[in-house]
């Protein structure tokens, strides 16, 4: 039996990191979360693991955890804390499958693609609308102006991303398709490379590359997700099974990420501002300039609905989940 397991969980590992979609379509699996009040004698986590990524849709969590405080509230109940570290959402999504951590933080494509598959997440928080911390960009010294002078051009991005959503969305402003440009698949990691070396005439990109870049001066920023309509929208998830037996445990790790985008606001003391700084391979000047562009609402609206269920379609349409579904079913809500 441990060893079916094991190839079980390797199949769903590898189904989370491909980029293209190859399997069959799978049955959703419906949520269908009972979430009742809870005593903190009641609660049956000991211990709690956090997967956090460099990204700055969730620094209230990374203000939280440099300051204690995510420590402090849950050993109140007696729970342990445990940070681990992931360079993307795949991986912590696969760290999740395997019960390994209990909450992560990832961007919407993640979110929406390891619950398409049959993952038991569910949305616990909207850790940030993000819409401008994803651009389009050009080298420096490029001609392009506007997303109609991108007709018949080499545009790069990483399949199956946000970054893509927003390239489909940005030509679309200009009427354009897909089909229109010359489509280039990169590694998020190579978009510098690819314009200083002129693999490509615009790249689509998320923070903090689009930061590096422009302070670089690789490139400039020819648009960003609010020109077109593109919301993005990064969540907090929990595995459903800890969110049910650990309702209030939830509320507490909300309390600690609200405590950390109030803290924003209020100013950050300097050893903190510097270590989520390195966190993110970025000075600390770097973080104060991007952080208007991140929106630390914490409460799930229609609009992040909305954002994550376009989300869905998007990557159906290009092949890339099973099925259309409504994202709305697999949210969390706080007992009474």
């Amino acid at each position: 039996m441990k060893h079916k397991n094991r190839i079980i969980n390797l199949f769903l590992t590898a189904a989370l990191l491909v980029t293209v979609f190859l399997g069959c379509p799978n049955a959703l699996h419906k949520l269908s979360v009972s979430l009742q009040s809870a005593s903190r004698e009641e609660s049956s986590a000991k211990e709690v693991h956090f997967a956090i990524q460099p990204s700055a849709a969730f620094i209230p969590l990374y203000v939280a955890k440099e300051e204690g405080w995510m420590e402090e509230a849950l050993a109140e109940y007696g729970v342990t804390v445990h940070w681990h570290n992931f360079n993307s959402g795949p991986p912590i999504n696969a760290s999740m499958l395997k019960e390994e951590s209990d909450i992560g933080v990832l961007g919407d494509v993640p979110t929406v693609f390891a619950i398409g598959v049959g993952q038991e997440n569910v949305i616990i928080a909207t850790a940030a609308q993000a819409a401008d911390s994803y651009a389009v960009l050009v080298p420096a010294d490029s001609a392009v102006t506007s997303a109609g002078q991108l007709k018949g051009k080499r545009v790069a991005t990483v399949i199956g991303t946000t970054a893509h959503n927003l390239m489909s969305k940005y030509l679309a402003s200009a009427g354009l398709s897909m089909k229109d440009v010359n489509f280039v698949n990169i590694n998020a990691s190579d978009a510098m490379n690819v314009l200083l070396k002129d693999r490509a005439d615009a790249v689509t990109i998320w923070e903090p590359s689009v930061t590096r870049i422009a302070d670089a001066g690789a490139g400039r920023i020819l648009g960003e997700g609010s020109d077109c309509g593109l919301a993005g929208t990064n969540t907090l998830v929990a595995r459903a099974d800890f969110a049910e037996k650990n309702p209030e445990l939830v509320e507490v790790i909300l309390e600690q990420y609200r405590r950390g985008a109030k803290a924003l606001k209020d100013g950050l003391s300097e050893e903190t501002l510097q270590k989520i700084a390195d966190y993110m391979s970025l000075d600390s000047e770097q973080i104060l300039a991007l952080l208007p562009k991140f929106q630390y609402t914490v409460d799930i609206s229609q609009e992040d609905i909305d954002s994550l269920n376009d989300t869905i379609n998007f990557l159906f349409d290009v092949k890339q989940l099973p099925t259309r579904y409504d994202i709305s079913e697999y949210v969390y809500q706080s007992p009474d």
